[in-house]
């Protein structure tokens, strides 16, 4: 016999009175339409992250011309301020953003063709100069032996460099996602006007269009000056990176700085990268382990310094993110996405946070404080 959801007994109730017709009253359990409606929104995630993956030769490009053409528009209405044609302001910012890509791109790739062509005879230097650890390794080795592991401890061995080019290609974008990526941000430049009073326009309701409204100004305004921010802090730790690898004596100086203002693009992981770079160039162009490593020492100095003082001073002030949604964005996008989804991690947190502070506003239902 099928009982119907109204005729359900209450635990405890003896007398066997039919559940009442008020929601407010009911016992605090799942109901069945709640559960497919998780089922399904986790579907459709899945769904949606997959897609992503599998399409990411267009959506990559796609999505970072958006991104970077909202950052860049507010520098597009300065210049249509001043009787500059929309269209050919977004030429110019284009034209300017590539020109400085490609100095930064030149001053690396230089000493990157020129270790890349080394890299067997650089791994052997590398090789004979940590022959000093043999000595703890071999300490190490009496200590597994006096607690009885294993006697035999595996000897030290350079890895391999034939992942180093395959990794270069999978971490370059094609030719077909350069050229989608630039086509598509000029365009977007151009047109983004249009694009912001076309989605406010799709909203009959006079107080959804006035909250469309605001969340496009403030996502443009936080990401333009997100950019703006991080470009100038980035410049300064290239600048600085750079004064103390000239400092040291390290090879070509300005190329390891343009890196490393390159690199601080990414949270956590270009510093780390650039940490390790500095590392290696160091213990191959000096003679002593010491003078190889206080370039890359200095180097953590700064970035502690920027990532713990600088950047949280600056940008904290305007849009607050979570320490640990900034990692977990950042490990998500980079395995989605790669490097460049590593970029966009910050900007997407940025965005969820503009539309959860209108979408979801601070009088809406609560969860009780505890």
């Amino acid at each position: 016999m099928r009982v119907l959801p109204s005729e359900r007994l209450i635990p405890g109730n003896s007398e066997g009175a039919p559940l009442p017709d008020n929601h407010s009253e009911l016992p605090p359990v799942i109901r069945r339409t709640e559960f497919v409606t998780f089922a399904l929104a986790g579907l459709l995630l899945i769904a949606v992250v997959a897609v992503l993956y599998i399409g990411r030769a267009f959506f990559l490009p796609v999505v970072m011309a958006f991104v970077t053409g909202t950052m860049l528009s507010p520098a597009a209405t300065f210049l249509e301020k001043r009787k500059v044609p929309r269209g050919l302001a977004a030429a110019l910012i284009v034209i300017a953003v590539t020109v400085v890509a490609g100095f930064v791109v030149a001053l690396i790739a230089a000493p990157v063709m020129e270790w890349s062509s080394r890299l067997p005879e650089l791994g052997a230097q590398l090789k004979d100069k940590l022959h000093v650890f043999d000595r703890p390794l071999a300490l190490w080795r009496e200590l597994q032996t006096m607690v009885g592991g294993s006697e035999e401890l595996p000897s030290f061995q350079m890895p391999k460099f034939e992942w180093v080019q395959p990794t270069l290609e999978f971490l370059s974008p094609t030719f077909t996602e350069f050229l989608l990526f630039f086509v598509t941000l000029i365009l977007f430049i151009a047109s983004w006007r249009d694009l912001r009073r076309a989605m406010i326009m799709t909203f009959s309701d006079h107080d959804a269009r006035l909250r469309t409204l605001r969340i496009l100004n403030e996502i443009e305004v936080h990401l333009g000056n997100y950019l703006l921010t991080v470009t100038v802090i980035n410049i300064g730790v290239g600048v600085a990176a750079g004064l103390v690898c000239a400092l040291t004596g390290m090879p070509n100086p300005a190329g390891l700085g343009a890196l490393a203002a390159t690199l601080n693009f990414i949270p956590i992981i270009g510093p780390v990268a650039m940490f390790t770079v500095l590392v290696v160039v160091g213990l191959v162009a000096f003679p002593t382990i010491g003078g190889g490593l206080m370039a890359a020492l200095a180097f953590g100095g700064i970035t502690f310094l920027e990532g713990h003082f600088v950047t949280p001073t600056i940008i904290g002030r305007h849009l607050a993110l979570n320490a640990l949604a900034v990692l977990l964005a950042l490990a998500f996008w980079t395995w989605l996405w790669g490097p460049m989804g590593a970029f966009l991690s910050s900007p997407f947190l940025i965005v969820a946070l503009i539309l959860k502070e209108h979408l979801l506003p601070t009088d809406s239902p609560q969860l009780p404080q505890a």
